[in-house]
């Protein structure tokens, strides 16, 4: 026997409006207010669109309760312990594991993809040294639609495969010219012989004058570091990625408009906040007075890089990530350098602290990856950076589909308006 659609009734004055339900295969029922305004005359009110869904997707899922994280359906510690992120690139995408062929031949199409247009080197030398590289991004990978415009038909199935391609492989050259730049170094260009994530630290460490091997234990904590931000769900970055391609944006235009978003400090610049705090609180002698203060309600300090937004109970991408930061940290060492030090000993702190652990104000995947890419020598200005190359999978997945959708339609948020009513003009003489 069929199951009784679920219905939910509102009434406005004498009038009632069954709104149909839909269960998703996770999460909370969501009420459909599609037909709303045609048949009721009315809007939502929902700033932020915290409690609205704006569409449907099969690729990501979170339970902030629960602290869990998925994509295509496997936990988020299950891919970062036992697969790499190119491997997690294609399931994203195409929304299965990958057998051995076909991963060979996705990673060998991403990895002949990694070199950029050689005019676009001119492109870089039109930014001032000293700009940001979030900057120098946003402007690069929105020029890539000049570029490769044989890959800009967005209803050209293969040709949106092709710009996802180009995108995953070469948001990280970008990146680390970007970088290069900005310390006056020469560009590094990439190498076929290496993984994604040791290319990516090769064109960013290594100089022509000498031969730079990347560390294994380094190269997997930057893999680790990319996996486990490959996506979030309906994020702000994401949801901007959508809302410009449901105009028809070209896909470059696209991820250039996510880059932007992901650059405010609400958003991707939580690690870097992090690093931030700890070199404000400067040594580990410090710490409990910073303790003190975090607890203090009337004090503006917080510790950043502890407690989520979205996970309520843990930041399951955290374990995974703490474990890289103990590698990375033995590998390094924390002697030499203080911030290093301080982290190590805010840590122990804040869990073996009752307070905390009522907040669970855990440390969360912001504050271990701000740690490891602080000890493999990157600047903070690259925090962000690395936050979007590893992010770009995720926007991309999103915008293939998105337009893959047959309900696509160009995004229009409605507003509460509150300003002046109908009002004639006065010539300036009589104001």
């Amino acid at each position: 026997m069929a199951e009784t659609p679920k219905t939910a009734t509102l009434t406005i004055g004498d009038q009632s409006y069954e709104l149909p339900i839909h269960s998703p295969t996770a999460g909370p029922d969501v009420i459909d207010i599609r037909k709303l305004y045609a048949q009721a005359g009315v809007f939502t009110y929902d700033p932020g669109f915290t409690s609205t869904a704006s569409t449907d997707s099969t690729i990501t899922f979170i339970d902030g309760d629960k602290g869990e994280l998925l994509h295509r359906g496997y936990p988020i510690d299950q891919l970062a312990a036992k697969s790499h992120y190119l491997e997690v690139c294609f399931l994203l995408l195409y929304g299965y594991l990958p057998k051995a062929d076909e991963l060979e031949k996705f990673e060998n199409t991403i990895t002949r993809h990694t070199m950029i247009h050689e005019q676009m080197h001119n492109f870089f030398r039109g930014f001032r040294r000293d700009a940001h590289p979030m900057a120098v991004m946003v402007g690069a990978v929105g020029a890539m639609a000049a570029f490769y415009h044989d890959s800009t038909d967005i209803n050209d199935p293969r040709q949106r495969e092709i710009a996802s391609h180009r995108l995953i492989a070469k948001v990280p050259t970008i990146a680390a010219m970007a970088y290069k730049y900005s310390i006056g170094q020469p560009f590094v260009y990439p190498r076929n012989d290496l993984d994604y994530a040791a290319n990516f630290l090769h064109m960013c460490f290594a100089v022509p004058a000498e031969e730079y091997v990347v560390d294994p234990i380094l190269a997997r904590a930057m893999d680790r570091i990319f996996t486990l931000h490959a996506d979030h769900e309906q994020n702000a970055s994401t949801s901007t990625v959508r809302l410009a391609s449901s105009s028809g944006a070209n896909p470059f235009a696209c991820i250039a408009a996510g880059i932007a978003c992901l650059w405010g400090p609400a958003h991707g610049g939580a690690n870097q906040a992090c690093l931030e705090m700890l070199k404000e609180i400067g040594t580990p002698d410090r710490i409990p007075e910073y303790i003190a203060r975090a607890k203090d309600k009337n004090d503006p300090f917080r510790l950043m890089g502890f407690g989520h937004r979205v996970y309520k109970n843990f930041d399951p991408r955290a374990t995974v990530m703490k474990q890289s930061a103990d590698e990375v940290l033995d590998l390094m060492g924390v002697e030499n350098n203080p911030i290093l030090a301080t982290a190590k000993e805010l840590e122990t702190a804040a869990l073996a602290d009752p307070y905390f652990a009522e907040k669970k104000l855990f440390p969360n995947v912001d504050f271990y990856s701000g740690i490891i890419l602080e000890a493999m020598g990157f600047p903070t200005s690259m925090f962000t950076p690395i936050f979007a190359l590893s992010r770009t999978v995720g926007w991309v997945s999103q915008w293939q589909e998105q337009l893959a959708d047959p309900q696509l339609k160009i995004g229009r948020p409605r507003q509460l308006y509150l300003g002046e009513t109908t009002r004639d003009y006065v010539d300036i003489e009589n104001r």
